[in-house]
């Protein structure tokens, strides 16, 4: 009988060990979900294609810079990060019209997308060109796979949402969006 006691309370010690170290999950709030269907916004490492038609030597690839700003001829320094595509477009042909170009028809496309990282139990933890339509499994694949210790099921994601930082816990076949941090845990058996 008292070796059924330690026994209980040896179980009772595994079930409290194992619900602690689920303590720590976060599951995604909404709006980290909804920040993958809304219109992709600029930032630093972002690469630009702006095209001013019948204008070639303003027509080129632009970066944008640390600070958030993409320097283009006549205008200088153009305010990029946590904006649209159209809405560069459209800061791009205003300023133009003051004194520059009659009537600017500009267009604006993303060149390529600022890396995503990937951490943890993978083959080869860095930073990986983000191509659209990722999930967290391909991304992984790009890290070099799973760890043989790793946990193959979900994966915590830090990204920027409405300009703070959150990290949720998804499925291995989620999209991802440019700029994430992929975190692989290791699993616990």
């Amino acid at each position: 009988m008292k070796s059924f006691s330690h026994l209980s309370q040896a179980v009772v010690a595994v079930m409290l060990l194992a619900v602690a170290g689920c303590s720590t999950y976060r599951p995604a709030p909404e709006a980290f979900h909804a920040a993958i269907d809304e219109p992709y916004r600029l930032g630093a490492g972002d690469r630009v294609r702006v095209t001013v038609f019948e204008q070639d030597g303003l027509t080129n690839v632009y970066s944008v810079d640390q600070s958030g700003y993409i320097s283009f001829p006549l205008v200088g320094a153009v305010a990029a990060r946590g904006k649209t595509a159209k809405e560069i477009e459209g800061t791009i042909a205003a300023r133009l019209r003051e004194g520059y170009l009659r009537d600017p028809d500009v267009a604006v496309e993303v060149d390529r997308y600022r890396s995503v990282f990937v951490m943890g139990e993978v083959g080869a933890a860095g930073q990986y060109s983000f191509v659209p339509g990722m999930t967290v499994q391909q991304a992984i694949a790009m890290a070099g796979g799973f760890t043989p210790r790793a946990s193959q099921v979900d994966a915590d994601i830090t990204r920027s949402v409405n300009g703070n930082v959150v990290t949720g816990r998804v499925l291995i076949s989620d999209p991802i969006i440019p700029g994430d941090t992929i975190y692989i845990r290791e699993r616990l058996f």
